[in-house]
């Protein structure tokens, strides 16, 4: 389990290297990169992981989508937060955010919508939360899984060489891993929030 482990974090390094390097981010589409990296996630952890989602009970689901959205407006509220506090500090601050919203020009609205809403966020939590953390947390305990698996997930975009992008990851991370950490069985509602939120922050509602 150990050598899967550190074999899936280094293809998810190098598919984020892909996606973000100005070497490499430029040569095709960004989304669609996305996706292939999403199903290449997936491909990994849901064979290697033991944790599995069951079918829940109606009322049980019914808390995991209602907790699910609300995770995702409270961490939208905490990023327009960020956002307003960031400017304040850095000038560097808006002028990052806005290349980080300049990766869907060009690209159709509806589509970004729907590959984060049912392909990029669910598998990004599964495999960071579901997968990643849920080992770590076997062989360094709950707590230095929590603290690794954040730092990895933020590291990740390094490579994009943008100091907000970086940020929003760690920060995101942080709170997705705080509560699975907490509590492993809201993972189904830490994948609703994760796919929720990003759609809302990249198009329905953008900072």
């Amino acid at each position: 389990m150990q050598r899967r482990l550190i074999f899936a974090i280094c293809v998810a390094a190098a598919l984020w290297f892909y996606m973000f390097s100005p070497w490499t981010g430029n040569l095709t589409n960004f989304w669609m990169n996305m996706s292939i990296a999403a199903v290449i996630l997936s491909s990994m952890a849901i064979p290697w992981s033991c944790c599995r989602l069951s079918r829940p009970q109606f009322k049980d689901a019914c808390l995991q989508l209602l907790l699910g959205v609300a995770i995702a407006f409270a961490l939208w509220g905490i990023f327009w937060i960020g956002d307003k506090l960031s400017q304040m500090m850095f000038s560097f601050a808006r002028p990052q955010v806005d290349n980080v919203y300049a990766m869907k020009d060009g690209s159709n609205a509806t589509m970004i919508v729907l590959l984060l809403l049912f392909l990029i966020g669910p598998a990004e939590e599964f495999f960071w939360r579901g997968y990643v953390q849920k080992s770590m947390s076997e062989k360094l305990g709950a707590n230095a899984a929590l603290v690794v698996t954040t730092l990895v997930y933020g590291l990740v975009h390094i490579w994009s060489f943008n100091f907000m992008l970086v940020m929003a990851a760690l920060v995101a991370g942080g709170v997705w891993g705080l509560i699975y950490r907490i509590k492993p069985a809201l993972l189904p509602a830490l994948i609703i929030s994760h796919a929720l939120w990003d759609a809302l922050v990249f198009v329905i509602l953008p900072i």
